[in-house]
């Protein structure tokens, strides 16, 4: 009686064992198959979007680079130092991001999950430091820590924290709700959120506010944060964004000014940056004067080489060299997205929308300042501006972007073949 046993044991073992295979094999070739992915499909292509967003990154950030050194030589050498002064230090904060964004792109995914609110607190212990003698008022904002000579801007930090934490938190209260009360699933999420905004606002920084309101709502958005809380927190960003623009003349000039027709004097006040930019636009033409030969950085146009460098780029390369700088920016969230809407893993969906909503929205805040669609509101370019703070962590966002689609099942198998 043992014999037969042991066969029909062997047996289903074998038919055990072939359908693993198979399945293996079958999952493979979904892995490998690429058939669908032709004509404007392959632009759904994961490959061809992990490729894509590497390769802009690293575009935008060397093209970064040359047009802080363009845009900023000219005022290195009237303070008396080398025009090479900022490129130089640019090129080092640029080396400083890479090494943060390798190293972000080696965490795993569940790693920074984990570790997402550690992170979340660390954020906002630096954005407290600013209301301390170690805060730096910077043009009315006081959103900048100095530590031995070298300044930063902690919101930067509290932008990237806000991306892989809140995702988690959203998750973790849907898993709750089914036990608990709604409030108390989702009360860590609003006292943590409402304390980042908060540090945030004490600081007068509009423009990061309103960059950190759009992370939290696209994340409450699609975390199916409650409709009713939702609609609460939109009404209390608005009255936050609000109260920002009424304190404070200087702003809410700047604001009239970009809707309304300047008078003779404000061309020399609350209009004077905003005109300039668009006199650098407009001097481009289509192929541009030439990097290097822009004439509003000769001390016309503030902030040439930070919030305004787009203007600098639509002078000296013109509406070609522009357009490609947003062509960029659109491949970014493209890729971004695609991958986000293809991961099985709904906290990767979630942190890559976080990411894409805060690096592209915000260099289309960015450029709309420079084009006069937006009031001006001292946001730098993602990659581009000069500024340790916002390169160095949009380069670690890069790199926590593909530590994210590194999850997905074909972009795992390229590099595994790789």
């Amino acid at each position: 009686m043992e014999k037969p046993r042991t066969r029909q044991s062997d047996g289903t073992r074998q038919k055990q064992s072939d359908g693993t295979r198979q399945k293996r094999r079958a999952a493979e070739e979904r892995v490998d198959d690429f058939r669908g992915y032709v004509g404007l499909r392959s632009l759904l292509n994961p490959i061809w979007c992990f490729h894509g967003f590497r390769v802009s990154v690293i575009i935008l950030t060397i093209f970064g680079v040359i047009m802080v050194f363009s845009s900023s030589s000219v005022n290195m050498i009237a303070n008396g130092q080398s025009p090479w002064s900022q490129a130089i230090k640019q090129g080092g904060f640029c080396v400083l991001g890479l090494i943060v964004g390798v190293a972000c792109m080696m965490v795993p995914a569940e790693l920074i999950r984990k570790v997402s609110f550690a992170f979340l607190f660390v954020a906002l212990c630096l954005q407290s430091l600013t209301f301390t003698p170690l805060g730096i008022d910077v043009q009315g904002n006081k959103g900048w820590i100095g530590v031995f000579g070298f300044t930063f801007q902690p919101a930067e930090v509290v932008k990237l924290a806000l991306c892989v934490w809140l995702p988690r938190e959203l998750i973790d209260a849907q898993k709750q709700i089914k036990k608990v009360e709604p409030f108390q699933a989702y009360r860590k999420l609003i006292v943590w959120l409402g304390l980042a905004l908060l540090l945030v606002v004490g600081g007068k920084d509009l423009g990061t506010a309103m960059i950190l309101l759009a992370i939290a709502g696209t994340a409450l958005l699609l975390g199916n944060f409650p409709g009713k809380w939702l609609a609460i927190v939109a009404c209390g960003g608005v009255a936050l964004v609000g109260g920002l623009v009424i304190s404070s003349p200087n702003r809410l000039g700047r604001i009239m000014a970009t809707y309304q027709t300047c008078s003779t004097a404000d061309m020399q006040g609350v209009c004077y940056q905003a005109v300039h930019g668009k006199y650098a636009m407009a001097s481009g033409g289509l192929l541009g004067v030439g990097i290097g030969n822009s004439g509003e950085k000769w001390g016309y146009l503030p902030e040439a080489h930070n919030d305004f460098i787009f203007a600098i780029i639509g002078e000296e390369t013109g509406f070609v060299g522009a357009s490609l700088v947003i062509l960029l920016f659109l491949v970014l969230g493209w890729c971004m997205l695609v991958v986000a809407i293809q991961a099985h893993d709904r906290y990767i969906t979630l942190v890559l929308a976080n990411i894409t909503v805060w690096i592209v929205g915000q260099a289309f805040v960015n450029i709309g300042v420079v084009v006069g669609l937006f009031p001006v509101m001292g946001v730098p370019l993602p990659f581009v501006s000069a500024g340790g703070s916002s390169l160095i962590l949009c380069l670690g966002a890069a790199g926590v972007t593909v530590s994210m689609m590194k999850q997905q099942p074909q972009i795992q198998a390229e590099i595994q073949r790789a």
